[in-house]
Parts: C-alpha cells; sequence; structure tokens
C-alpha cells in the first residue's frame, strides 16, 4: 500500500517530539532546527516549526460528536485500536472525542477517537470491524 506524507505546523519541536515518539512510539527521520519527520505506522508526517499557523480547530457535527474539521490520522487494526485506547486512558490522556463504536451495526462501524497534539493538531485513530468497508457507501 502506498505511505502518505503530510506536513503540519507546530509550536515547538520538542514537546511534539516527546507527544509523537514518546506517547505514540513514532520513530524519527531526518530533522533540522525547524522540522522532524515522524514514521506514523509507516507513514511519512513531519512537523514543521510555525507557531503562527497553529489554531483552535472548527468542528463539524458527525454522528453526534464534535469533530474537528482539520485533522489526520490512521486506520489500525481493530486490536492494535483497542491497545493504543487503552494505553492513553491509563495515562489520563485527555481525549477530544472519547474513544467509540461509531455507525454501530451498519455499514462501516467502527471504533474511533481523537486527541490533540501539543500544537493543536487533531489526530483520529479508528478501526473497522470490517475493513473491506472502509470505503463502501451506505
Amino acid at each position: 500500500m502506498p505511505r502518505f506524507h503530510l506536513a503540519f505546523p507546530v509550536k515547538d519541536l520538542e514537546t511534539t517530539r516527546s507527544f509523537y515518539v514518546d506517547l505514540l512510539e513514532c520513530k524519527t527521520g531526518r530533522e533540522s532546527k525547524s522540522w522532524i519527520d515522524f514514521d506514523l505506522y509507516g507513514h511519512q508526517i513531519v512537523a514543521h516549526l510555525s507557531p503562527n499557523d497553529c489554531h483552535t480547530l472548527e468542528t463539524n457535527i458527525v454522528d453526534h460528536d464534535n469533530v474537528p474539521s482539520r485533522h489526520f490520522g490512521v486506520i489500525l487494526g481493530w486490536e492494535h485500536w483497542e491497545q493504543l485506547h487503552k494505553k492513553l486512558k491509563k495515562l489520563k490522556f485527555k481525549f477530544l472525542i472519547e474513544p467509540k463504536i461509531r455507525f454501530k451495526s451498519k455499514v462501516g462501524e467502527q471504533g474511533t477517537f481523537f486527541i490533540s497534539d501539543p500544537s493543536n493538531n487533531a489526530l483520529e485513530f479508528k478501526s473497522f470491524k470490517n475493513d473491506t468497508q472502509v470505503f463502501k457507501k451506505v
């Protein structure tokens, strides 16, 4: 499967490094004084030092939740998704949207939760009960 590349603004590189490496267990790649590459489950994300571009998030309603309109994330296997949300709960990490099952017993049933990095970048972690339904229309 092809990998994606995403660049995003951050307020501070060291708090960003701590979040992505210590909490999410990302490996780092190349870096400079103004950016760091991270390996997010095989995808290249790049944190660029740009504090003025870090803003409060706008939201849209999805299944009764205020979902950040600007977010990124990954689709994990079900067990991996459960392990990650249990790890975050154990650490008492603050969720933007608590782990839940969305579209229960419907096409596209999925586990999802949202967190925010130290620069207000929203990340969604999800998992589908049936991975063949990722793009299936209702």
